[in-house]
């Protein structure tokens, strides 16, 4: 009997196969190869500008930081290196919260955000601002009518995730930040997923604040950025006190080659917006079909087409998430967003869409990325029928009549 190592060993294959792009990705090697020097030939402080080390270590800084303005069509001056999405989160909700709060108490998002913009809007909650956390609809896509009846004279923010981390939809950003400015309320997204796999403009879109993370676009992880905008220009308190880095907002010794890791994925990102996501949308089709055609009673979770390229969110009725994962270990995908994935409760964004508990509890998130082949997705489809064919065989046996 030949195994899957050995049949995927004729095949050209490397094992594990790694589709799990929406959780991290691998540092893309040109990233790698920019920021190594920053490690030992130019180790300089960039805010020690006193010495040509510093200064180099500054320069470098500066060009990255118009890579990164440049992916989203902002302002260098606009980007504020931060450690993460999650640290970029809570910058622009906190920030803002604080600077405008005596004015205004509303902070509007959805249901299915991120867990640190949920997390974040309850501890704002529990200091005195109203929060409201608007539904979804059963494709994922955010009820738009329940959001123009929310935003009123009191709104200070609306914060709504452009692309999702765990169903990829996306959500009708430019229609939202229009709203926002027609209230005068801020437009807060959090573009971690987004960034580099669709076209994002921050002044068409009118988005004030966006948030940024470097290990989602084949960049190194410790890394992301905000973008906060100049005119008309939007205010935050820092969360972090200190030096004053970063025009006072994010103090701190900047690690440059983190930040040149940054820039680099962006400018890599920018240039293959014309071709990759066409790529990738053409692989998770191929993956999509090839599961369904197999196993009609396949669940799809969140938007058929208004959704990232690479993901891949499905479920199948009885089976749950840990028995798929733990019956195929030579193929990396996960049962939901990376931050939650020690939860054993079913996901709360698979429940807002109207799913019962055990589509929850089963749901598995695919993340197709710059690396993925087309070999790769055929093995995928096999190993992965076979397997769910396999355990609902199992189910049907110990399920008494």
């Amino acid at each position: 009997m030949i195994t899957y190592s050995e049949k995927a060993e004729t095949e050209k294959l490397s094992l594990p196969i790694y589709l799990d792009n929406q959780s991290t990705t691998a540092t893309d090697p040109q990233v790698l190869e920019t920021m190594l020097p920053f490690f030992t030939a130019k180790p300089g402080n960039p805010h020690s500008d006193g010495h040509q080390y510093g200064q180099e270590a500054m320069e470098a800084v500066e060009i990255s930081r118009k890579k990164v303005a440049a992916i989203i069509a902002a302002d260098p001056r606009e980007i504020i290196f931060t450690s993460g999405a999650t640290e970029s989160n809570n910058l622009a909700l906190k920030g803002a919260a604080t600077f405008y709060g005596k004015r205004r108490k509303r902070i509007i998002t959805a249901q299915t955000e991120h867990k640190c913009v949920i997390e974040t809007c309850k501890r704002l909650e529990a200091s005195g601002y109203e929060v409201i956390f608007l539904p979804v609809k059963e494709t994922g896509i955010l009820d738009f009518e329940a959001l123009n009846a929310s935003v009123n004279e009191d709104t200070l923010i609306v914060s709504i995730m452009a692309a999702h981390n765990e169903i990829g939809v996306l959500q009708e950003i430019t229609a939202i930040g229009e709203l926002c400015k027609k209230r005068g309320a801020l437009f807060h997204t959090d573009a971690a997923q987004a960034i580099g796999k669709i076209p994002l403009d921050v002044q068409a879109m009118n988005i004030d604040l966006m948030s940024i993370s470097g290990h989602k676009i084949y960049g190194p992880k410790g890394i992301g950025a905000l973008y906060i905008r100049r005119r008309p220009r939007v205010r935050i308190n820092p969360l972090i006190d200190g030096g004053g880095q970063e025009r006072g907002l994010r103090s701190g010794t900047l690690s440059t080659p983190l930040c040149v890791g940054l820039g680099e994925a962006c400018e890599i990102a920018n240039q293959n917006l014309s071709h990759e996501p066409a790529r990738l949308l053409e692989l998770r089709q191929r993956l999509y079909e090839g599961i369904i055609a197999a196993i009609p009673t396949t669940l799809l979770h969140g938007h058929i087409q208004q959704r990232l390229p690479g993901n891949l969110n499905i479920s199948f009725p009885g089976i749950g998430s840990d028995q798929i994962i733990s019956a195929i270990p030579e193929i990396a995908f996960s049962s939901g967003s990376a931050c939650t994935s020690n939860s054993i409760e079913p996901s709360y964004v698979i429940k807002a869409l109207g799913a019962p508990d055990d589509a929850a509890q089963g749901a598995i998130r695919f993340g197709l990325g710059r690396f993925t082949t087309a070999n790769e997705i055929d093995y995928s489809i096999k190993r992965i029928t076979s397997t769910i064919s396999s355990l609902s065989a199992k189910t049907e046996i110990t399920t008494p009549p």
